[in-house]
């Protein structure tokens, strides 16, 4: 990540108001998502936001006590310019991996908030959960942690998420495709 993250043992956590108001954010920026509001999120990110997310992989007792872990796998590492053309994509109708939209609830919870220590926004860790249903039978669950920053931002949401990563519980995802937004 490129903000410049606290040790949770060094980072104050933030006060009760001001964890309202940054839950609240993204609260509605799940919202958006599940109600396919896909140009007011794309409003959300800051014109250099780092969206990434990556699959987590199985490690031996004995080699993670020796730090030793394999490679992660990245599954996507957008920016701004990339999330808007996957967007587009999905507003053409003509997305076959969304056809029919698929009908998503995204869950975030154990919200821990503390400031950056750049001074720039806040970290957000989380735990998250994403249901996708498609068709008839078709069921997806991704869950996870998540690792969002955030800052202030003159836009009409009070907010704006410059950083998130994303970091799947699943080694191997079965889903047919990742057409979804995180």
């Amino acid at each position: 990540m490129s903000a410049v993250i606290q040790e949770p043992s060094q980072a104050a956590i933030v006060d009760m108001q001001l964890h309202h108001e940054i839950a609240d954010f993204l609260y509605q920026e799940a919202e958006l998502l599940d109600d396919w509001q896909f140009r007011d999120w794309l409003d959300l990110l800051s014109e250099d936001v780092h969206y990434h997310m990556r699959s987590t992989t199985n490690a031996q007792t004995r080699d993670r006590r020796r730090s030793v872990q394999p490679p992660s796998t990245w599954i996507f590492n957008d920016n701004k310019f990339q999330l808007e053309r996957r967007v587009a994509r999905l507003e053409t109708g003509m997305a076959w991996a969304e056809e029919p939209p698929s009908r998503t609830r995204h869950f975030v919870s154990n919200l821990r908030i503390r400031p950056t220590s750049d001074g720039q926004g806040y970290e957000i860790r989380s735990n998250y959960i994403l249901y996708r249903a498609q068709k008839e039978r078709d069921e997806t669950w991704y869950a996870g942690k998540r690792i969002d920053c955030v800052r202030r931002s003159d836009n009409r949401f009070g907010w704006e998420l410059y950083e998130r990563e994303i970091v799947l519980d699943q080694v191997v995802i079965t889903s047919h495709n990742l057409s979804v937004l995180f």
